[in-house]
């Protein structure tokens, strides 16, 4: 499974073609990915018009949409994070440390856009895909 960060969504929605999108829209119909709960509510959140909300919530609601609240996750989030801080690399979103961590737990890959899901990639294993 391979989750798909805002980074690309947002990137994918306006039409912006880069490495990333293109993946995107050459692997939408062969291999399975999904999306958050949290990314969900990053794309929708910046959508302007009601029918385009509308149409971009059933358009991603075709993908598996994962929940990834509860202490579990949020604990290991923070650990992660301090973790990171320690060795001198601060991420900048707690966002971005809960869907990092939410892929790390899972085994999943991620399709991103942000450099801060680089360390999490580099020390602490984070399997990433690079287009």
């Amino acid at each position: 499974m391979t989750i798909v960060d805002t980074t690309v969504w947002v990137d994918y929605l306006r039409g912006v073609a880069n490495p990333h999108t293109d993946w995107l829209d050459r692997e939408l119909s062969q291999q399975r990915l999904g999306l958050t709960d949290l990314i969900l509510c990053e794309i929708l959140r910046g959508i302007r018009g009601n029918s385009t909300f509308k149409r971009v919530r059933r358009d991603l609601s075709k993908f598996e949409i994962f929940n990834t609240g509860g202490e579990q996750l949020a604990v290991a989030s923070a650990q992660n994070y301090r973790s990171l801080r320690a060795g001198g690399h601060t991420i900048r979103k707690t966002m971005d440390c809960l869907v990092a961590t939410f892929c790390l737990a899972n085994g999943h890959f991620l399709l991103h856009r942000n450099q801060d899901f680089d360390p999490f990639e580099k020390y602490l294993g984070l399997r990433v895909v690079h287009p």
